[in-house]
């Protein structure tokens, strides 16, 4: 893991209450891996981070996401905790900087609750991942299918449950991330870029 991502330049989306370990350790990976991270938030400044229900540290949002581009970036890393995504899928510009990887194409890293924000992007629906367990429901209803497993890949969409499954979860965030662009494969995405 030394220059695989040289080059490239990876978003990470996140909002108060991010889980601190599925956003430091997948941001960690990709930089060890070559490639550039920009931190993007609901808006710039700082945010604070959990640790499961617990405060942990903040973190510097280097962009709003009114401010960024999906067009800019090589993928997204959308890491979980209950009340980040819950944020993120009320936040219209939040979901359609979301939505802008699959219509471009681009992979994308889930982990735990991190698909409710892909649910809201209708970006899911026949599609196979995984997630925190209580999500299944959510996302059998949303159109996909839902397994039980460490880190599960769809066509560049590589999604985790938890941060049991981190070291899984970073080796295959940064091996899709350097194969790049794939072929469409959701239906449903077909929204104008707006």
């Amino acid at each position: 893991m030394a220059d695989e991502l040289k080059g490239k330049r990876i978003a990470v989306l996140f909002s108060e209450g991010v889980e601190q370990v599925e956003l430091t350790e997948p941001v960690d990976a990709v930089r060890k891996a070559g490639a550039e991270v920009d931190l993007v938030s609901l808006e710039k400044g700082e945010v604070q981070m959990f640790n499961h229900l617990d405060k942990g540290d903040t973190i510097e949002a280097e962009l709003g996401v009114s401010d960024a581009d999906p067009s800019d970036y090589d993928g997204l890393v959308l890491p979980g905790g209950v009340a980040n995504p819950d944020h993120l899928r009320t936040e219209e510009g939040a979901v359609r900087f979301v939505r802008g990887f699959f219509e471009q194409d681009k992979p994308v890293g889930v982990i735990c609750h991190g698909p409710w924000t892909l649910i809201e992007a209708d970006v899911v629906r026949g599609r196979t991942l995984t997630s925190w367990p209580s999500l299944q429901t959510d996302l059998r209803n949303a159109g996909a299918t839902w397994v039980d497993e460490e880190v599960h890949v769809d066509n560049g969409l590589v999604t985790s449950r938890n941060p049991d499954d981190l070291p899984a979860f970073c080796a295959k965030i940064v091996e899709e991330f350097a194969e790049g662009r794939h072929e469409q494969h959701v239906a449903g995405t077909g929204a104008a870029n707006a």
